[in-house]
């Protein structure tokens, strides 16, 4: 059996395949980030899962494009645990950008994620190109949900937030100093506790407060993760990602603004992932 993963800060998408590449099982953990989990967490949230925990002796590839593992030391540390965890496996763990990539297109072009956190690569037909190194959500991840949480907490705190959102806000989220520093500075996954907060932005009626948050964060992203790439002007840009999914309209805008032709917008790159890995077995079949 063959194992393949989105696997975002939040959450991570699971689909097993036989090897004629027919789907045996679609499942979810939490995520799998391993620049903020410790290798204990990885493993229990692995472990709960009833599905995987079952067929980990089965499965003989295992593939996991996740957040955090953009460097050689996070890829190699999530390597090492998942050949720990499926015996019989091999292992190969790569950034997410190559799922959006797989997911979204064969052609060149700019790929880039807008979920709980954000990153842009180039893919030039065969390779994809990663230039400007992801930092994480303290220092980067413009657009995403936690760079919104981010937005929205501190708006609120500092009286910039209108009445109207002020009050929605209260009533939606647990806004305690305490409850919000615990979370952020002693519990587990922090960036994806305040891309919970961001959820105030997609799933309440849009109002100019909350059009002109998310269009800041977009316009940011634009000039740090795409025009910055010299080829954006004459390839598509791609995104995936739960944000860039609900505010398409508004990057649909921006994307006007700089003349930047806009590809495909995916929620989530797990059915594209699917298609590429059953493509690649056909080939190794014939």
């Amino acid at each position: 059996m063959i194992l393949i993963a989105d696997g975002g800060s939040t959450k991570a998408d699971w689909i097993c395949l036989d090897t004629s590449g027919n789907q045996v099982f679609k499942t979810r953990t939490n995520g799998l980030n391993p620049e903020i989990l410790n290798d204990d967490s990885i493993m229990g949230r692995m472990l709960e899962n009833e599905e995987i925990s079952n067929c980990k002796d089965q499965v003989t590839e295992v593939y996991f494009y996740g957040a955090g593992c953009g460097t050689e030391r996070m890829t190699a540390l999530l390597k090492s645990i998942f050949e720990s965890f499926f015996v019989n496996a091999k292992v190969t763990v790569k950034e997410d950008t190559f799922a959006a990539v797989y997911a979204v297109t064969t052609t060149p072009g700019i790929v880039c994620i807008l979920g709980t956190g954000s990153n842009s690569s180039y893919f030039d037909g065969k390779n994809v190109e990663t230039r400007v190194a992801s930092l994480g959500y303290i220092l980067m991840d413009e657009a995403s949900g936690n760079y919104f949480g981010k937005k929205l907490i501190q708006d609120y705190y500092y009286g910039k937030m209108p009445k109207k959102e002020a009050k929605l806000f209260e009533e939606q989220f647990d806004l305690d100093a305490d409850t919000i520093k615990r979370n952020i500075y002693k519990e587990e996954n922090p960036n994806a506790y305040l891309a919970t907060f961001a959820e105030f932005l997609l799933k309440n009626e849009r109002t100019a407060y909350f059009n002109k948050v998310l269009r800041a964060g977009i316009v940011d992203f634009f000039k740090n993760r795409v025009l910055t790439y010299q080829e954006s002007e004459h390839v598509p840009v791609h995104f995936v990602g739960s944000i860039a999914f609900f505010a398409k309209d508004i990057i649909e805008d921006v994307a006007n603004y700089y003349r930047i032709v806009l590809g495909k917008v995916v929620r989530r790159p797990i059915d594209g992932l699917i298609e590429y890995h059953q493509e690649k077995l056909k080939l190794e079949q014939v």
